[in-house]
């Protein structure tokens, strides 16, 4: 088998000989030395998810990265780092961060170039994470009752059916021991996880199982978190969404409506929603309490929520779409349109552990741990005090005067429903929280229905 070619250091290119790097994640990858004996890599991959490939680099080079700004040359690298770095060294692995789009140039243009081309080029997104989990169900399935791995064919002919199968199963037992499992009558809104459906069934069984027996909306708004994109504010997207189990088409009355009152600069940086999955997830579940037999949804109008603690509501540049414009003319919209709409605000609240600067223990059932995650859930609860109280701009204030201790990350999406909705009455439906076995991250979310 070929070997596949390593990517050729340009000597003639400005981008290779003072390159600057793209905003990153970095993560410690396993990997087997030339002794066969396990050894840590030091993985590099797109924080903005544009490029799909990553760099797998000796944990030493930790120490260049900073450095890619740009302004420095790799012999002001060389010189400055020493510790006996070459630039025999340092230009495979310039050229290899090239070839993945993890610096400036060409290459990271043409990526950039293409993602934009294929998202204006349809009118419905095609489905990332709910398509992944899909998959995982029916290889499961087929190792289990066959011991072999499922095809291609079989994952696309049976990934929605499983899913389907699984979100009932998941209503279900979240709802089985409740007092009331159902609404009398459709909400003004929901508030729901975006944690993969597995951590979180007990949040979205709370909300959506109690939605099967209500009136369809005519509409649905998902108001979600901007995890991957550039946008300072609110960017609202003009795309439908595709999952495995149906297709929600884009509201093309409220997309006109927004975009008479706010702008082409509401939907200026749409391309945000291509990677992100706050808004898909909640597709997923709303096509399959209120899709029909052949896969149709109510349609829905998509938008992605700056955080309103940052700087008080407005833009972070003070160039972006505000989020008190924004609720003026949802609320406008949801008024001018007949039928109902449902308001979805897609949350999860707070994000603690090591993975996120915290020296702090969370992991176990030692005295610190138990004591380190009773403050964050006594915390949450608190929060969540106002939220069911119906005080958004407090719970906004709250947030700036403790500078957001455990970071909330969907503050505004959250705020935006309630004001958006208008509600009479907020109820907590489930509160609950997910962690890795080691304690590196643990995050909240809760479900809300309001009316």
């Amino acid at each position: 088998m070929d070997q596949p070619t390593q990517p050729t250091f340009d000597a003639s290119s400005e981008h290779h000989q003072k390159p600057k790097l793209r905003p990153i994640r970095g993560f410690v990858a396993p990997a087997q030395g030339a002794d066969g004996q396990q050894v840590q890599m030091l993985g590099l991959a797109d924080a903005k998810q544009i490029s799909p490939k990553v760099v797998f680099t000796q944990p030493a080079m930790q120490g260049i990265l900073p450095m890619l700004n740009g302004e420095n040359t790799l012999d002001d690298i060389v010189t400055q780092v020493g510790r006996g770095l070459n630039r025999e060294i340092l230009e495979p692995f310039i050229a290899q961060l090239h070839d993945a789009g993890l610096i400036e140039g060409k290459v990271f243009d043409e990526m950039w170039d293409k993602m934009k081309a294929d998202f204006d080029s349809t009118a419905i997104l095609p489905p990332a994470q709910t398509a992944a989990m899909a998959d995982g169900i029916v290889e499961q399935e087929m190792q289990k009752e066959h011991g072999r791995a499922a095809t291609d064919e079989e994952k696309d002919e049976l990934g929605g059916q499983k899913l389907r199968e699984q979100m009932t199963v998941m209503m279900n037992q979240a709802l089985e021991q409740a007092e009331d499992p159902s609404f009398d009558s459709l909400p003004k809104a929901i508030v729901a996880p975006y944690v993969p459906y597995a951590q979180g069934f007990q949040m979205y069984g709370a909300v959506y199982g109690r939605l099967r027996v209500t009136d369809k909306p005519a509409r649905i708004v998902v108001l979600g978190t901007n995890h991957f994109g550039d946008s300072t504010g609110v960017v609202a997207c003009d795309k439908g969404f595709k999952t495995p189990i149906g297709t929600s088409p884009s509201d093309s009355e409220m997309v006109e409506l927004m975009r008479n009152s706010l702008g082409e600069q509401l939907f200026a940086s749409r391309y945000d929603h291509e990677r992100e999955h706050s808004i898909e997830l909640q597709a997923a579940w709303l096509q399959h309490v209120f899709g029909d037999d052949e896969g149709n949804s109510p349609p829905i109008f998509a938008a992605l929520v700056h955080d309103p603690v940052v700087n008080n509501g407005e833009s972070y540049d003070g160039q972006g779409v505000a989020l008190e414009p924004f609720v003026e003319a949802l609320k406008s919209a949801i008024a001018s349109l007949p039928g109902p709409t449902l308001v979805v605000g897609s949350i999860e609240l707070s994000h603690v552990g090591p993975s996120y600067g915290d020296q702090t223990q969370l992991a176990g059932n030692t005295p610190e741990a138990d004591a380190n995650r009773k403050k964050v859930v006594d915390h949450d609860q608190t929060l969540l005090k106002l939220v069911t109280g119906n005080k958004p701009e407090e719970l906004v204030s709250s947030l700036a005067w403790q500078q957001n201790p455990t970071r909330w990350s969907s503050t505004g999406a959250l705020v935006a429903t309630m004001q958006a909705a208008q509600p009479g009455e907020v109820r907590l439906l489930a509160y609950g929280g997910t962690m890795d076995p080691q304690g590196a991250a643990m995050i909240s979310s809760a479900s809300l229905a309001m009316f």
